[in-house]
């Protein structure tokens, strides 16, 4: 037999082989599992007509959801098996109408039986993270006999869903709504961002939106480490700290709850110090973190502050969304949308709106006036001489400084930020460290910096000569070139000279 007799022999096996398998799968059609005849069965009466109940959820919301299923679940006496959906990716978007319609043709190349897929998803700050179904078929049985079916289906911009949504049918007419509003419950119950410092990302607002919040870590702040004047500190602790302290007599008392307050002053003052000490006090508080391109959550985030109350809604440099609305033809868009959410909460609405700005003359009067909305306008100051000195004590942190010129430094910086000395008293002890070099060995090198009185002063001379002139505007302070540069001696004083040369 020649070669080509042997493959033209092979090519008529490979043909019978082809039309055997067809012939097999043509008749296992009706045996192939389809989503149809699987919540048929499970439901023990015809699915064609039930009530398909839904609830949705915004992305973040996907690992609350599923502690909620988790949780209820878990209740005595109901049993659960799990089943993947597979096959969406050339399907587009489904839900169970859609899976009870299916024919065996398009369950064949369509959504079908499949894996079941999970996702971890952080539940705190320190990398605890909660398994979380993608999208399954969790078909229920409880202790009463009652059947349901839920659709759980995870966030998948890419195929059109942009929220998490959860789709109930039952065997009991009126059950699927119920099921709904109690996962709707023990979501909010079993929240894990309750009593967590939460921000949201950039990534939130992209094409490829994130569907959890960011977790940040609490840390306490020392109240000697928040250097401001006496009075200033008090005013700020009582309206945060000491009404969410004395919250129920407040209540029972018939006052209200929901305040603003607004921070303000120079940069580098200490305004984002006080936030993060407030932060760290309140300690049972959800605080939800607003800066830079996450400033368009507002919306979402007031809706997770009067949720998981007692609640802290933080909007670092508010005036980049609250100019005054004469500035835009159209108006603001996020200043609308904030003076309707300050509006909307309840009076007694455990809801802190905590409020920075640089720049309180650009403020809208609507959300700087207005009562109900800010309540109470801190200024910042620049630190004057006491809390100058007192600052320079935080600083030094470990370093051997000798302050016998110290009285000197203070008085040439009249007129400075507290970031100004911060970077100080970090610029002297680089200046030491460069002077005395460790000696050779590991334990040399630990050995604390020993800084100076020439030290500091240099590191002053060099923070206020004319080159740093950028760096002290960075830093908060008028970058006039100090007069010491050229051999005259006086303070600084605030708002002194023009700018960049």
């Amino acid at each position: 037999m020649s070669d080509q007799q042997g493959a033209e022999l092979a090519d008529l096996g490979r043909y019978g082989r082809r039309l055997v398998s067809a012939f097999v799968d043509k008749a296992r059609e009706a045996q192939r599992p389809r989503f149809a005849t699987m919540l048929t069965e499970h439901l023990g009466i015809p699915a064609d007509g039930l009530p398909v109940a839904e609830q949705q959820w915004p992305s973040y919301e996907h690992v609350n959801v599923q502690a909620a299923l988790d949780a209820w679940l878990a209740e005595p006496g109901r049993e659960h098996r799990i089943v993947g959906v597979a096959g969406l990716r050339h399907h587009g978007p489904v839900g169970l109408i859609d899976l009870l319609g299916m024919t065996p043709e398009e369950g064949k190349y369509g959504a079908r039986p499949g894996n079941v897929l999970r996702t971890a998803l952080p539940t705190g700050p320190d990398g605890e993270t909660l398994e979380c179904l993608r999208v399954a078929l969790v078909f229920v049985t409880d202790a009463t006999g009652e059947r349901s079916v839920l659709l759980f289906r995870c966030p998948d911009p890419e195929q059109g869903r942009d929220s998490m949504t959860i789709e109930v049918i039952s065997s009991r007419e009126g059950a699927g709504a119920e099921i709904a509003a109690r996962l709707r419950d023990l979501a909010i119950e079993h929240n894990v961002y309750r009593g967590h410092v939460v921000s949201f990302g950039r990534q939130m607002f992209g094409y490829h939106q994130g569907t959890i919040l960011q977790f940040h870590h609490r840390e306490p702040l020392d109240p000697d480490e928040l250097i401001l004047p006496a009075g200033t500190f008090e005013d700020v602790r009582r309206q945060v700290v000491g009404v969410a302290q004395h919250r129920e007599r407040l209540r029972a008392g018939g006052q209200h709850l929901k305040r603003g307050l607004l921070l303000y002053g120079p940069p580098g003052v200490g305004k984002t110090h006080t936030v993060r000490y407030l932060v760290g006090e309140l300690t049972d508080t959800t605080i939800v973190q607003l800066s830079g391109d996450a400033l368009a959550a507002i919306k979402q985030a007031c809706s997770i502050a009067r949720m998981l109350q007692p609640a802290m809604i933080v909007v670092e440099d508010v005036d980049l969304i609250a100019q005054q609305r004469d500035m835009y033809e159209a108006g603001a868009p996020l200043l609308f949308m904030l003076l309707n959410e300050m509006d909307g909460l309840d009076e007694d609405a455990d809801v802190v709106f905590l409020l920075t700005t640089n720049r309180a003359d650009l403020l809208e009067d609507a959300l700087a006036s207005r009562p109900g909305r800010v309540d109470q306008a801190v200024r910042i100051d620049l630190p004057d001489r006491d809390a100058r000195r007192r600052l320079v004590g935080l600083y030094r942190r470990s370093l051997v400084l000798d302050e016998s010129r110290l009285d000197a430094v203070i008085e040439r910086t009249d007129g400075v930020t507290a970031s100004f000395l911060k970077e100080l008293l970090r610029r002297a002890a680089v200046i030491a460290a460069d002077r005395e070099p460790p000696a050779a060995g590991g334990d040399a090198v630990l050995a604390p910096v020993q800084v100076s009185a020439e030290d500091l002063d240099a590191a002053l001379e060099d923070l206020l000569d004319t080159r740093n002139q950028m760096t002290r505007r960075a830093l908060g302070l008028d970058p006039t070139p100090h007069p010491s540069a050229v051999g005259e001696q006086r303070r600084i004083r605030p708002g002194e000279g023009g700018g960049d040369g």
